[in-house]
């Protein structure tokens, strides 16, 4: 199976992988505003939740599994954080879209870690 049939065929690979590119594009619209420390912030956390999921995939046991798994969970909430603050900020570009996605992340991540804990 190929590297790209891999990531379309797991729902949390390709909704991270999705969520990433467009965490990309916003911190880069950030950074045109000049807001460089949000941007660090949000890019360092939002891109980290797919690669550590990524990493999970490689796992040398359930409980290192789980363990990333929780890793990347940290990581999306920290990403919600930032993005909630995006979101109270008016001179901010639009986040709604992107706090869409990370609940919906976040869903997935919390069945996937209690299904994989049982």
């Amino acid at each position: 199976m190929t590297r790209m049939k891999k990531l379309n065929d797991n729902l949390i690979l390709k909704l991270t992988f999705e969520f990433a590119v467009k965490v990309i594009a916003y911190t880069e619209e950030l950074e045109r505003l000049r807001r460089f420390n949000m941007a660090n912030q949000l890019f360092r956390s939002g891109t980290s939740i797919g690669a550590n999921i990524h990493e999970a995939q490689s796992a040398e046991s359930r409980n290192d599994f789980i363990h990333k798994m929780k890793i990347a969970d940290k990581e999306a909430n920290e990403t919600w954080y930032w993005l909630m603050l995006c979101n109270s900020i008016e001179s901010y570009p639009n986040c709604e879209e992107l706090l869409n996605d990370i609940e919906a992340i976040l869903k997935v991540l919390g069945k996937i870690i209690s299904t994989s804990k049982s």
